[in-house]
């Protein structure tokens, strides 16, 4: 069964014309070598992406909650300022994360691109420099447990990006491969009907 999106239709647009962008050089192919049958349907899907989200799911909370003690414990030891930057980012990494693993499971599991793209890009624009800054500033003030715990997800993180990626690229070469075959497909049967060239031509004669 078919889970709903949470993108709305424009946003979805502008994801398929962003990962057409990316991963797809030949923008015209030659109608001659296109395919005259429709391939059979290849699982696109990646194990090892799925594999990685699902234990990603689990751990979330995990560190959800020690990062949430420790942040109460050392909070009063902080700066204003990096309490404020503090708070926000585990705010931020929070309320994201749970979109982003949303849109991984579904982009993955039913091969949506659009959904797939978000999860990429709320992983590398959002998630990543946030981690990156908890674990790489020294006046964060790292508790013992902290570094691990961090280590752990950026860890998840990286992996995640790597895998998603690779399929994305997959996922949009075959789309726009679909795409193609289907415009050369429409193409020999207008050729072919009484009213088109073909057709015409064949009266003529």
């Amino acid at each position: 069964m078919a889970v709903p999106t949470p993108l709305p239709p424009s946003l979805r647009r502008g994801l398929v014309a962003f990962s057409g962008s990316l991963f797809i050089n030949n923008k015209t192919w030659d109608s001659g070598t296109a395919p005259s049958s429709q391939p059979a349907h290849k699982v696109l899907s990646s194990l090892p992406l799925q594999v990685m989200l699902y234990f990603n799911v689990y751990y979330f909370p995990v560190w959800c909650l020690a990062e949430g003690i420790m942040l109460h414990l050392k909070y009063h030891l902080l700066p204003w300022h990096y309490q404020f930057l503090l708070v926000t980012a585990f705010l931020i990494l929070s309320l994201a994360e749970g979109s982003r693993l949303y849109l991984g499971y579904l982009g993955n599991l039913q091969e949506k691109v659009p959904e797939l793209a978000g999860f990429l890009l709320l992983s590398f624009l959002i998630q990543l420099p946030l981690l990156l800054f908890l674990l790489s500033d020294r006046q964060v003030i790292h508790l013992p447990l902290e570094v691990p715990l961090h280590s752990f997800f950026l860890a998840f993180l990286l992996l995640e990006i790597v895998a998603a990626f690779l399929v994305l690229r997959t996922m949009t070469k075959q789309l726009a491969a679909q795409f193609y075959l289907r415009q050369f497909q429409e193409g020999g049967r207008a050729r072919l009907e009484p009213g088109g060239t073909g057709g015409q031509a064949a009266g003529m004669g």
